[in-house]
């Protein structure tokens, strides 16, 4: 992304806000792209899961991004999920 000058942040951080109160807990989205885009990166055998998922639809809804890529390079095979919320 660097070299094709696309602008991203990194582990960026977010707060999850719940009736007005900050939450101790806070979600770190491993890239942010052009501050509209989610992008997960996982590394697991057994595909993109469930769970993996529910992180993402989590992501989105406290980021306030409506495209959010989670990309698996799993065991011998590129799997991707394009998730719009």
């Amino acid at each position: 992304m660097k070299r094709k000058h696309i602008p991203y942040t990194r582990e960026k951080e977010y707060k999850i806000e719940y009736e007005g109160i900050i939450l101790p807990h806070k979600f770190f989205a491993d890239f942010v792209v052009y501050d509209k885009i989610i992008l997960e990166i996982k590394a697991a055998e057994g595909g993109v899961a469930e769970d993996q998922i529910a992180q993402m639809i989590n992501y989105l809804k406290v980021s306030g991004c409506k495209i959010g890529l989670l990309i698996n390079f799993g065991k011998n095979k590129l799997e991707y999920r394009r998730l719009i919320y």
